[in-house]
């Protein structure tokens, strides 16, 4: 499968013996909102932990178990841990948004490798806005349990969590395959 590039040997990248072209899509409306809530999400954690600082124990739990009951304790400064990796994914995941065409493909051909990299990109979004809420999420609840306001974390936080990330993922896999 080679893709037509007008003559301009820059416009594409050799993949997989074959020449994948490298599109210029603008974002949709939906992945500027995705981005902007996610981005947005990071920055009132840090302000969160930054405004709640002094009165945050000095021991938090670190770790939950899968009944979401803490069965590890650390020091305060462990709290920023899970901020600073959602951070990093966000900046990752928003890097890996600009090359779609590196990622794998079942069925790209001319007719729809536009609307796969779309599909591929939006995909990005979504995870990346779940990735960012559930961690988000967990550094505020992981502060409630070191205040004393909640015993652990439910049992269902993970299950949603890993339900939401998984759908999403086969629901933008199946799309995929129908374009």
């Amino acid at each position: 499968m080679s893709f037509p590039n007008n003559n301009k040997e820059s416009e594409g990248i050799k993949i997989d013996n074959f020449k994948r072209p490298v599109l210029k899509i603008p974002k949709t409306k939906l992945e500027i909102v995705l981005t902007t809530i996610s981005l947005l999400l990071l920055i009132a954690n840090f302000i969160y932990l930054c405004v709640e600082w002094s009165s945050i124990p000095d021991k938090i739990p670190m770790h939950f178990n899968v009944a979401g009951e803490v069965d590890r304790w650390g020091g305060k400064g462990g709290v920023i841990v899970l901020p600073f990796i959602a951070t990093f994914l966000w900046v990752l995941l928003t890097a890996l948004e600009k090359y779609p065409h590196t990622y794998n493909y079942i069925k790209l051909s001319e007719d729809n490798v536009e609307r796969q990299y779309k599909n591929a990109r939006m995909m990005m979004n979504v995870m990346k806005a779940i990735i960012v809420s559930y961690m988000v999420y967990l550094s505020w609840q992981t502060v409630q349990v070191a205040y004393g306001n909640q015993v652990g974390l439910g049992v269902w936080e993970l299950p949603i969590f890993l339900l939401l990330l998984f759908g999403s993922m086969a629901f933008f896999m199946i799309r995929s395959i129908k374009l």
